[in-house]
Order: C-alpha cells, then sequence, then structure tokens
C-alpha cells in the first residue's frame, strides 16, 4: 500500500512512497551516520509539548473529535478525513501482520520476517533510536485472540489442573481454618516504630531484641519486625505501616465463622468472662532461629527463616492446691466454651507459648546471625536476673480496645488476657481475678521505675543454651554477585537477596495503582482505577479456600469480620514494576526526593495494561498475569527505569541527568523488557507485570483449587474480549486520562503520582496509613455485630 503524508507545518506537500520496512532501515543509516553519538544516553523519549501543542492550538489532546494519539492516524485523521476513512477500510502491513500474527487453534505464534528485521534493528540500535510515543499507545494486540487459559499454556504455568498445596483439617465438622485467639500481649510503644502502638508490656524492652537498624539482618518479609513497635510509614525499609503485634497465644480460637464449624465472638466472650482466672506469670527463654521458609537452605542462596522468643507460663500453686493456676484455668476455660457450645475449629490443648518476632529471616553472614542472637540473648539474660520467678504482664498506661476506639480508653492494668480477632487487632481485655500481690507489683513494675539500671551493668553473660534449630549450617556469607536480574519476581513472605553494596532491604517501588474504595467507611483508601471490579476473584465465602498460610488474607481487599481472622488490610491491588528498594542513601539506597526528580524527568507514553490470566505460582501464592508487552509504553519505561535507575552491572552502567543512583534497586541497568516474562520475551530479566491477589492460599483440594482457577480465568477472558489492546486505568478523580505511574513506599501508601507525557505530577499520599493500624474488628461500628 502507498501512503500519501502531508505536514501541515510546512509549505511544500511531500510524498513518502515507501514501504513501512524501508522508511525504518533508511532512519537507520541516518542515525548510524550521526557523528555525535554519545555512550551515555538519557533514557526518555524526546520532549514532543511543541508539536503537541500546535496540531491541538492548545486544546485538549481529545479535543479532535475524540480521537486517540495515534502517531500518523491521529496528525493525518485531524488534517484529512479520507485519509482516517482508508485507514480504517484497507488494514496498513504492520496492522495485517498483527492480526495474522496467531494463529487459530494454535498455541504457536508464526514468525514474522519483516518484524524480525525491525527487532534485529532496535537491538543494534536501542539506546539511540527513541520510538515516539504516539505509536506506545495501547498494548498487547499480538495476543489478543488468545483465551486466558492459552495465555497461560504460552506463559508456561498451569492454570488448570489444582496441583497446589491444599489442605485437610481431618476434622469434617471444621471446614475452615483460623487464626482468632486468646492471648497475652508484649506490644510496646516506641519512638521509632508505629505511633498508634499499644503500650502494654512494661516490663520487657522488646525493642532491644530487634535489629532495627541492620546490623546483623539482611532481609526479613514484607511484615519486618512483628514486635517492639511496629512501623512508621516512612520507614527506609519500606515495610509494613503496622502496630506492634508481638504476643504468645495460649489458646487457638481458630474460625470465626459458625457455619464453618468455628466460634461467634458472642460465644468467645460470654466464655472468658465466666471463668475465672489469676494473673499469670510469663518467663522468658531465649531468642532463637529455625522454622519458616528456609528459602535458600538447598539452592545455594542465602538461608532464611523465623525468629522467635520462647517464653514459658510459670505455675503457681494456690493453698496448697495440687493442680496449678494455670492449669486450673484452662481446665475451665475449655469446660467454659464447651458451655456457650464452641465449634469444632477450637484447638483441643493450649498452644505452645512462644513470641514470633519476624519471618523469612536473612541474615547477612553466619558470623552476623551468631552476632545477633549473642546480643538478643544477653537482653533476655537481663530479663531473667530480673524476674527470677517470672513477671506479670501489663502497664499502668490506658488504651482503647479496638485500638481507635473513641471515648472508649480503659486503665490497662496487669495479668490481662486479650481476645486477638487478628494479630493486629485485639478487640477486648478480660481482667484477671484479683489484683497484684505486693511481690508481684514489685516485679511488674520494676523496669518502668526505672531499677533495672544494676541488672543491665551486672549482666555480662548468658548463662543458658539459647541454640535453635537453625543454628547448625556450618559457615556462611551472603554472596552479593549472585544476584540476578529475576530475582526482581520476589517473593514477599520471604527476605531478598541484596546486590553489591546495598546495606539494607527497601520495599519501596514504582508501579501501577488499581486498588478500589472499600465499601466500609473504616478503610482509609481510595478508588485509583474503575476499569476492574476484582472482588469477583476473591472466594469471600471460603467455598474454595480454607485458608492462608500467612495472616495476610485477600491482598485485593479483605472483608470486615472474616471468619478465617486474617488481618483486616484494605485493598492494596496493584501492579509492581520497578524495585527502587530502600530510601536510606547511608545504606546504598537513593532518598525519596532524588527518586522523585529522577522520574518526573522521565518521558513516558499513557501506560495501558492487559490481563493474561490468573495462576498459582511455585510459592502458592495467587496472582494475576498481564501481559508483558515489551513494545507498549509500560515496557518502554520499564526499560527507562533499568537505565537511569538500575544497579550497575555486567558492564552496564545507569546514566540519569541528576546524577544520583542506587545500589539497592533490583534491576539492572541493562535489563530490558524484551528479557521477561511472557512467549515474545526471554525470560531472563525482571519485567513480568504481576498482581498479587493472595498469599499462600490453602484450598480445600486440587479440584477445588482448579475450579477456583476456572472461576478468575473465566472473568479474566471477558476482560479480554472488553480491553483488547489493554486499557489505562484512571477516574475521572484520579489520572483521568488514564496510564499513570505511582511511587509506592510499601505494598500500603501510595505516595506519590506521574502523570503520562510529563503531564505533572502530585502527592497522593493521605495521611499514613490507619488500617490495620485500627484495624476495623468485628466489634467495631460497621462490623458483624
Amino acid at each position: 500500500m502507498v501512503a500519501t503524508q502531508r505536514r501541515r507545518c510546512g509549505r511544500k506537500q511531500q510524498t513518502t512512497p515507501q514501504p513501512m520496512i524501508s522508511s525504518l532501515l533508511s532512519a537507520a543509516l541516518i542515525v548510524i551516520g550521526l557523528p555525535m553519538f554519545q555512550t551515555g544516553v538519557e533514557a526518555r523519549l524526546a520532549d514532543r509539548s511543541r508539536v503537541i501543542h500546535a496540531r491541538t492550538n492548545g486544546a485538549s489532546r481529545r479535543d479532535k473529535n475524540n480521537l486517540p494519539i495515534e502517531g500518523a492516524a491521529y496528525r493525518m485523521g485531524v488534517s484529512n478525513s479520507d485519509y482516517l476513512n482508508e485507514m480504517k477500510q484497507e488494514p496498513t502491513p504492520t496492522r495485517a501482520l498483527k492480526k495474522n500474527s496467531v494463529t487459530t487453534g494454535s498455541s504457536t505464534l508464526q514468525k514474522r520476517k519483516d518484524l524480525d528485521i525491525i527487532e534485529q534493528m532496535n537491538e543494534s540500535f536501542e539506546d539511540h533510536i527513541h520510538r515516539n510515543l504516539g505509536q506506545l499507545t495501547g498494548c498487547c494486540s499480538n495476543n489478543y485472540a488468545y483465551s486466558a487459559d492459552e495465555m497461560c499454556a504460552v506463559y508456561g504455568q498451569d492454570c488448570e489442573s489444582g496441583e497446589t498445596p491444599s489442605h485437610d483439617s481431618g476434622d469434617e465438622e471444621c471446614t475452615q481454618d483460623g487464626l482468632s485467639f486468646i492471648g497475652i500481649s508484649f506490644s510496646v510503644n516506641v519512638a521509632h516504630g508505629n505511633a498508634y502502638s499499644y503500650q502494654l508490656c512494661d516490663q520487657f524492652a522488646m525493642e532491644n531484641i530487634i535489629d532495627r537498624n541492620y546490623d546483623y539482618v539482611m532481609s526479613m518479609d514484607e511484615d519486618g519486625w512483628l514486635v517492639g513497635g511496629g512501623y512508621k510509614s516512612f520507614d527506609y525499609s519500606g515495610k509494613m505501616p503496622y502496630i506492634d503485634s508481638s504476643h504468645t497465644e495460649l489458646l487457638r480460637v481458630g474460625s470465626m465463622d459458625v457455619e464453618k464449624g468455628g466460634t461467634s465472638i458472642e460465644q468467645v466472650y460470654s466464655a472468658m468472662e465466666s471463668v475465672y482466672f489469676a494473673p499469670i506469670s510469663i518467663f522468658p527463654e531465649k531468642v532463637k532461629g529455625g522454622g519458616g521458609g528456609h528459602s535458600g537452605d538447598d539452592d545455594g542462596s542465602t538461608p532464611s527463616g523465623d525468629v522467635t522468643l520462647g517464653v514459658s507460663v510459670v505455675e503457681t500453686y494456690t493453698d496448697n492446691a495440687n493442680y496449678g493456676d494455670y492449669e486450673t484455668f484452662l481446665d475451665n476455660l475449655f469446660n467454659a466454651f464447651s458451655a456457650v457450645s464452641a465449634g469444632s475449629c477450637m484447638d483441643d490443648s493450649d498452644t505452645d507459648p512462644h513470641v514470633s518476632m519476624s519471618r523469612g529471616v536473612k541474615f547477612k553472614s553466619s558470623e552476623h546471625q551468631e552476632g545477633y542472637f549473642y546480643s538478643s540473648n544477653l537482653e533476655v539474660a537481663v530479663w531473667q536476673a530480673m524476674y527470677p520467678n517470672g513477671v506479670i504482664i501489663g502497664s499502668s498506661g490506658y488504651a482503647s480496645f479496638p485500638a481507635g476506639s473513641r471515648g472508649n480508653k480503659q486503665y490497662v492494668g496487669y495479668g490481662n488476657l486479650y481476645f486477638f480477632f487478628d494479630r493486629a487487632n485485639i478487640t477486648k481485655a478480660f481482667r484477671p481475678g484479683r489484683d497484684l500481690s505486693d511481690d508481684e507489683a514489685t516485679y511488674s513494675t520494676l523496669y518502668s521505675k526505672g531499677y533495672s539500671g544494676d541488672y543491665y551493668e551486672s549482666t555480662t553473660e548468658i548463662d543458658f543454651d539459647y541454640s535453635g534449630s537453625h543454628d547448625d549450617g556450618g559457615d556462611w556469607e551472603h554472596n552479593p554477585y549472585k544476584w540476578n536480574a529475576k530475582m526482581a519476581m520476589h517473593d514477599m513472605t520471604d527476605g531478598w537477596d541484596l546486590p553489591p553494596n546495598c546495606e539494607q532491604e527497601g520495599e519501596t517501588f514504582l508501579g501501577i495503582p488499581l486498588s478500589r474504595k472499600s465499601d466500609s467507611s473504616l478503610m482509609d483508601t481510595s478508588t485509583f482505577q474503575e476499569q476492574f471490579d476484582f472482588s469477583v476473584l476473591m472466594d469471600t465465602n471460603y467455598t474454595y479456600i480454607s485458608s492462608f498460610g500467612t495472616n495476610h488474607g485477600w491482598l485485593i481487599g479483605e472483608v470486615i469480620g472474616n471468619g478465617v481472622g486474617s488481618i483486616v488490610d484494605k485493598d492494596t491491588a496493584h501492579i509492581p514494576l520497578f524495585y527502587t528498594g530502600t530510601t536510606n542513601p547511608d545504606a546504598g539506597g537513593i532518598g525519596l526526593s532524588d527518586l522523585i526528580k529522577i522520574v518526573k524527568k522521565i518521558q513516558f507514553g499513557t501506560l495501558y495494561i492487559k490481563p493474561a490470566f490468573v495462576f498459582i505460582d511455585d510459592d502458592g501464592h495467587i496472582k494475576m498475569q498481564f501481559e508483558a508487552d515489551a513494545n507498549s509504553a509500560l515496557g518502554y519505561l520499564y526499560d527507562s527505569l533499568c537505565k537511569e535507575l538500575g544497579i550497575s552491572w555486567n558492564y552496564d552502567t545507569p546514566y540519569n541527568s541528576n546524577g544520583v543512583y542506587t545500589n539497592c534497586a533490583m534491576h539492572a541497568a541493562g535489563d530490558r523488557a524484551k528479557y521477561g516474562c511472557g512467549n515474545e520475551n526471554s525470560n531472563q530479566g525482571g519485567f513480568c507485570p504481576q498482581m498479587t491477589i493472595a498469599y499462600s492460599a490453602r484450598f480445600n483440594s486440587e479440584d477445588d483449587a482448579a475450579a477456583y482457577l476456572a472461576k478468575c480465568n473465566g472473568y479474566i477472558d471477558y476482560w479480554r474480549s472488553l480491553y483488547p489492546s489493554g486499557v489505562a486505568v484512571g477516574t475521572s478523580q484520579f489520572c483521568s486520562g488514564g496510564g499513570c505511574l505511582a511511587l509506592f513506599l510499601n505494598r500500603y501508601d501510595l505516595f506519590y503520582v506521574f502523570k503520562p507525557d510529563l503531564g505533572g505530577s502530585w502527592v497522593e499520599y493521605g495521611g499514613a496509613s490507619m488500617a490495620p493500624t485500627i484495624s476495623p474488628a468485628p466489634t467495631a461500628p460497621g462490623g458483624c455485630d
């Protein structure tokens, strides 16, 4: 086909009869002949604002008959309606190639010789030839005829068999596991932690047994330290901004869904209020490692595991009784739950007392691991010296349950037991049946009254065995040069393997926000897109899923009063594109202000996304894969971010006009979208747009897993038909033109937004995360009772 193009800005009309490929080859030869090539080319497209202003006369870019920006098609359509009609009737060679690129009924893509030539040109001059933004409108047209199941197959995933870890509780009357429990809290409120954390433990300085400064620890899962005060939103590590949730379980109540064998919250309260119990003394045993993920134990990478504080209940005897007070309490407690017809999902015995401190922990080396456990257990040795016979936990302060309840503050006191709907959400405190004795009160206030100094000075050795199940791995050291670009596809329930010269992990990332406002007014979130309703992917009735392997449930919007007792997270749906790492420059990272300055200068086109399929990854997490189109605006943006913010790797170094870089990004300067996942890419890099729906889902059976995936991918097929060329998400109030990029401090907190085409940027952060800081429990207004 011969196309005639007219330039509106010149006096003469120019005819260009060359075919598309010949034109591109000519352009390439012209570029080759340019004498002023530079080795450091800033990764952004040329400024087109003058051209846009000229062709629109300063009006909106969509004022011309509401036409989208489509390069030559748009420009010629503005000045020549006959040309636009001709384009609609007769496809160009490029469109014909795309249309014929899929063989009907087959999962094999045809080789396209003409486009292979173009691809070779792009490989040769990738860093010097910029693609026009108008050519990047839409995405993913090559696979438009594929269904979700077919996309799953060509991406090398299994979306049909349901071969995934399933769950069988062994009790036919209990069809849903749960995490609700009765326990003791060790929560503290400290300066470097979350301001909303409870102060419920004046006896143990829990902040002294964590490594907040990363002197020993390399990385942890996204929750970080569960004890020691929690995290602020702007913590360098980018950990989830949760309150301190340290506790020890005494009794696992389990599911709260009565119809699935659970126990209602009314039954829990009734049983607890009918039971007498004396204040319970706790003795600190040791901080130990072991358990958990062990992600690196078999593949030669850095090993990981959990860190736990072992504690024990001190048995006391009243009036020379034959049975201890705690043993008597447990007998009475089980009888009380039986009297209220508690469900079969409740545990049949008390829980082994311990305090989970962190999960997926990776130390810098075996020497650092040894140093941490010595330091933390020296602190425990001080506690043992202070409380040789244990101590009753409590505080002289005030608190409201659940957190954030107005006009409900009460004196905390000592010896309380608490009902935890989830680990971050205490809904009710139960007071002991008697006050403390004078001796008990003396020990319980020893630390808060400032009498601990002598114990710290005199305790210089550890006189107990603090070895654990994960201390016998021999000598090892994290090797940062084993890092590779695929590590950007990270399991967030485990720690990172950091690249060279990075001394602190970080969860900060650039991505596409997909969350929506919850129906509950308690959820502090916003609606960032109106194109997808992901709630249809959640099994809130637990027809297919029995529980989750973490304290998190549905990441795309947990249900208030959910039966499994998952943390009531707000909707955090998003697609992470580029992990920038820690925002601590002193640890090898890049500061937030410098990061924003660099990204604001990157000119990228409107970001289109297209769902491909829902699957369960190798870690058991439910994810939605989006098409990884390396030739889309999203793929080009990934290339630009790697060029400007990626780490130096394999002789490739980043360059940006600000001259500020990071050693902690999880992407290499030489990585490109074409190296990412998918049938059109090489599957060696970090470009793989995915959205995590839930962590570690436990299905009732493999058949249920297969049925769930089939249900989800039915919705994917609908969205694929609705948006055959992808869609630029947004709302009338947020990114109204669609296709924005966002900077996330963590999975919870969206901080900054960048519009495409250098259209502006703004702070979106709305005053910190409030849930689950004030996690809406069933007892809160709007909950389930």
